[in-house]
């Protein structure tokens, strides 16, 4: 018998520029009928973005090669519950005859329960996850520890299939009693040939000219907003207490901690090697990876960080706390010691005199990087959606329930 055909809505606040690519590869699919529905086209328009401190507009194509709308907001715009209100889900979905619904919202804003319950109405399989690694929320609060704890088993247990980005999502997810065949990796992906052959085509001695940096110095990077749990400040403290000959900093960029870093960098006596490159849009991110040897990401939350694909695929290797979600998938398969206590900023300072005192073995670190993004692809992650989608629309139906046992992971 032939493949089943579904046809599918994917529900996204906003055009993201990591998700169109995946979207288009998705529409290319032959057992895909798809339709995206936006909550707003924030990202594809200029706005301003309160942790950048910018207003931003990517400079790639978002909305081309796939079919979309977008379905008013009559929420508030904020971050808050209201902040995302499209009622006009619920006629989308009632009458849209979808076979599965992929919500993309997050369960903390009105339109994803909206979208539920009109998935219910409907009959139709709703498939949405986290890409969490942990309970720890990014405020900090502890007092959300337990009630996550309590509440999320309950949450996804909605689902009718849970996907997760990440083997540190799965192992979350896992740890809140959700049945291994109830959940499926997606692998949070991007580009892989795009980045590769746009990387391929940099002047790396151009770029550091351009920076003031010599081109046999080493070049460290921090390519992320400069917010504070993303723990900019322990990777100029680590580079200052490294001191590492004719080395230096980058930070690709923007946000409050600016004017901290800079006040820092002074106070340490390493102004003249650290450089401040403000934000960079999408299109000239190839050549900031492509010019540094080593990237480093000290962030305390951050649930999964696609700058690890983007760097990996531009042979820029890269190191990171224990909190980052792509940890596991991407960073330990080059190298397990990559990956350091976060807020260790002694055992950092270490890592990097260590790898960037032998230039052979951090080249050789770069081409293991790149090969480990040949199976972290688009490729397996449409791949995957697609046997989520099979097997949601499949539990919808009651005499298939005891063909799909919960133990078969797809993960």
């Amino acid at each position: 018998m032939p493949d089943p055909r579904f046809r599918v809505l994917i529900l996204c606040s906003h055009p993201v520029q990591y998700m169109s690519p995946v979207l288009r590869h998705m529409a290319q699919h032959p057992q895909l009928e798809l339709q995206v529905g936006y909550c707003s086209l924030r990202g594809a328009e200029a706005t301003y973005d309160t942790e950048f401190t910018a207003t931003v507009k990517w400079d790639v194509p978002l909305l081309e090669g796939y079919e979309w709308t977008e379905i008013r907001n009559q929420g508030s715009g904020s971050e808050s519950f209201f902040g995302l209100c499209n009622f006009g889900f619920w006629n989308l979905i009632r009458h849209g005859k979808f076979d599965a619904i992929i919500c993309l919202t997050g369960y903390i804003r009105a339109s994803f329960w909206i979208a539920l319950f009109a998935a219910r109405s409907a009959g139709t399989a709703f498939l949405f996850g986290t890409d969490a690694n942990s309970l720890a929320p990014r405020d900090s609060h502890s007092w959300k520890i337990p009630v996550k704890k309590f509440l999320w088993p309950r949450l996804y247990s909605l689902a009718d299939q849970v996907v997760v980005p990440s083997t540190a999502s799965y192992n979350l997810m896992r740890s809140l009693g959700i049945p291994e065949g109830r959940i499926t990796l997606t692998p949070y992906s991007v580009d892989n040939d795009w980045w590769k052959e746009q990387s391929s085509q940099v002047d790396r001695a151009a770029v550091r000219r351009a920076w003031g940096i010599a081109p046999e110095a080493s070049v460290i990077l921090y390519c992320a907003k400069l917010q504070p749990w993303k723990r900019p400040l322990d990777l100029l403290r680590a580079f200052a207490l490294a001191t590492i000959p004719r080395s230096h900093l980058v930070f690709a960029g923007e946000g409050p901690l600016r004017s901290e870093l800079e006040t820092e960098a002074v106070s340490l006596g390493i102004a003249e090697l650290v450089h401040f490159l403000g934000f960079v849009n999408q299109s000239q991110l190839p050549s900031i990876y492509a010019a540094s040897d080593l990237m480093v990401l000290p962030s305390e939350y951050e649930p999964f960080a696609v700058v690890v694909n983007e760097a990996s695929c531009c042979g820029c290797p890269v190191i990171a706390s224990d909190r980052v979600g792509a940890g596991l998938d991407l960073i330990a398969p080059v190298n397990p010691s990559f990956i350091y206590p976060c807020g260790n900023v002694h055992v950092l300072a270490q890592i990097l005199k260590t790898i960037l005192a032998d230039a052979a073995l951090l080249t050789k670190y770069g081409r293991a990087a790149r090969k480990r993004m040949e199976t972290w692809s688009f490729r397996e992650n449409v791949s995957r959606t697609v046997e989520a989608i099979s097997r949601a629309v499949a539990r919808l139906d009651r005499g298939s329930r005891t063909k799909i046992p919960e133990s078969d992971s797809l993960c």
